[in-house]
């Protein structure tokens, strides 16, 4: 729904991250932590992750339910329930469904990234000095660069689920892409690809599945995240390509 002005999140490990530290960076979003030991300053925060667990994760633990197949499945049903259920009804504060009270306050025009900005802003990066012999390793991966480059400091700009081609920066200058000289590992460490996952067979009334069927009817065809990585000049065979919203 657009780009927020801020994001208000705690000290976990996931938001001290340099790749989220980046992101923000790169959208102009203000990264707000909380204060190490002052838990009143994350009380709507708690309180909604309250509602999560009387509303939400108990539908988990219904008798009969089939468990929960993997990560992927329950972040299908979790935001199948905060899109039809959450957002939808009143708020016993506000008298206003928190969906509608947004959209009312909401400014014009929602500012919205461009597909190249978005795709520059989940790429990660790191940075490296270039050897004499105009090479940098990055996880087991040797590449060569621009010669001009040698014992600079240059920061490796890349897609961390296929770190094949790596683009080489040094002070905010491209200068292109690496040559891969080998190989050892196509994809970052800490990069975990998410699975789609295949729904167990239904046991009586599953009413998280039953919401998660509305909210797929709503939102038509997935938005494709990992398309965002890909180079936008790079075009694939016809038989690979799919409509995307």
């Amino acid at each position: 729904r657009g780009v927020p002005e801020a994001i208000y999140v705690d000290n976990g490990s996931a938001f001290v991250d340099s790749w989220l530290l980046r992101a923000c960076a790169s959208l102009g979003i203000k990264l707000v932590h909380s204060t190490p030991g002052r838990p009143q300053g994350r009380g709507k925060i708690e309180r909604f992750f309250r509602t999560v667990r009387e509303q939400f994760l108990i539908e988990l633990s219904t008798p009969g339910r089939a468990p929960i197949a993997d990560l992927a499945e329950l972040n299908r049903l979790f935001t199948a329930w905060v899109e039809t259920e959450y957002h939808q009804r009143p708020h016993s504060a506000t008298d206003m469904a928190p969906l509608a009270r947004w959209r009312h306050q909401l400014p014009s025009p929602l500012p919205t990234p461009s597909p190249a900005a978005l795709r520059e802003a989940f790429l990660w990066s790191e940075h490296r000095t270039v050897t004499k012999t105009a090479t940098v390793s990055l996880h087991n991966n040797v590449y060569q660069v621009d010669q001009v480059l040698v014992g600079r400091k240059v920061e490796l700009v890349f897609d961390p689920f296929d770190m094949t081609d790596i683009e080489v920066r040094h002070h905010a200058r491209s200068y292109g892409l690496a040559v891969a000289f080998r190989i050892g590992r196509h994809s970052h460490p800490k990069a975990r690809p998410e699975h789609v996952a295949i729904d167990a067979p239904p046991v009586g009334i599953d009413y998280l599945n039953l919401i998660g069927a509305v909210h797929a009817d709503t939102l038509g065809d997935r938005v494709n995240y990992a398309a965002l990585t890909r180079d936008p000049d790079h075009q694939q065979p016809e038989q690979d390509q799919e409509p995307q919203r």
